[in-house]
């Protein structure tokens, strides 16, 4: 039975350093083999060609690149565009490609599928498939058509990134490191429910930005809407965030999905301000796609408004975030590989 292949895409430098000392190369080698992947985006081993031909071979005959192209994309009329992604487990995830002008962000999937089982979210019915591995994670970015032209990265897609927290803090390592990527940690943003423990330690390994799942900011409430609310409730996740260090430039935000008749009344407003208040975070209102089977409906441009302005009138720093790609079910909420998983074992 043949043995599989190692990725290389999502190895650190220290890990890079140890495959070349195992296999008899020199110790620069692992350099080397960094500034191919993260710099030169290579497909192939045998393109690293200022490695030894021999040196190639072996690693030809243990390791592989790691990386795989999208094997779908649906183009919205919006310019939007939503990539399918196979995975190194023989699954697939979905990514979102935004561009706005001289703006294109990319928001990227953490798992396939999600155990969180937001209501209002498709990705939650499709249940929990499995974690993505670092390399299916910077996949996404490695072999995105559009890669050149990203000025953002989201976590935001399927799943919920402190949920496969180890994988997650790899690659937005090499995202930012100088042997990586080498981005500023204020190009990208993790979102999270609040998982306890879990957000924590995110904000003393990451200088990412955090965007934290709200939606309603009372409790019992919040909780009908997302279950996660019971393991870590919003109060607790706004203490930890009131007693961390925002410095670096680090950015703090809060997503909140407005619902109609109910979490968009002046009672939520008011909650909304008691929670946050001194608090030096934005508030992004975000309207809602209806999903099969749930008897969730927006509100209108008015009530949007309103409920901004009110907000923004008591001191939270509130926008309305346009929304992209709903023709193509690739705006918030939206994504969802069950179907094509289904499929595939039909």
């Amino acid at each position: 039975m043949e043995v599989a292949k190692k990725s290389l895409l999502g190895m650190n430098l220290l890990e890079l350093k140890a495959v070349a000392k195992e296999l008899g190369m020199p110790a620069f080698a692992g350099g080397q083999m960094a500034k191919w992947l993260y710099e030169r985006h290579i497909s192939t081993i045998d393109e690293m060609t200022n490695l030894a031909k021999t040196n190639r071979e072996k690693l030809n005959a243990a390791y592989v690149i790691g990386c795989k192209m999208p094997i779908e994309a649906q183009h919205s009329q919006d310019g939007t565009i939503k990539y399918l992604f196979p995975t190194e487990n023989g699954k697939s995830v979905e990514t979102v490609y935004i561009p706005d002008g001289d703006r294109a962000t990319l928001c990227v999937s953490s798992q396939v599928g999600c155990k969180m089982n937001c209501l209002f979210c498709q990705t939650g019915k499709q249940g929990f498939e499995g974690n993505l591995s670092a390399t299916d994670i910077l996949n996404q970015i490695y072999s995105l058509p559009e890669r050149d032209r990203l000025t953002n990265i989201v976590f935001m897609g399927q799943g919920e990134p402190m949920d496969n927290l180890d994988n997650v803090l790899r690659a937005t390592q090499i995202l930012t490191a100088d042997y990586g990527y080498a981005w500023s940690p204020k190009r990208i943003t993790v979102s999270s429910v609040g998982i306890k423990g879990k957000l924590k330690r995110f904000l003393e390994e990451s200088h990412c930005h955090v965007a934290i799942s709200l939606h309603n900011p009372i409790a019992d409430e919040r909780a009908e809407l997302m279950p996660a609310e019971r393991g870590m409730s919003i109060t607790e996740i706004v203490e930890l965030l009131r007693n961390h260090d925002f410095s670096h430039q680090r950015r703090l935000s809060f997503e909140y999905i407005v619902f109609r008749g109910v979490n968009d009344s002046e009672k939520h407003a008011k909650a909304i301000v008691r929670l946050l208040k001194g608090l030096e975070c934005r508030l992004n209102l975000i309207r809602f796609h209806p999903i099969p089977h749930v008897p969730l409906k927006g509100v209108d441009d008015k009530k949007m408004e309103a409920f901004r302005d009110y907000l923004t009138g008591h001191g939270i720093f509130t926008t309305i975030r346009a929304s992209r790609g709903q023709d193509i079910f690739a705006a918030c909420g939206l994504l969802s590989t069950a179907k094509k998983i289904a499929d595939e074992r039909a």
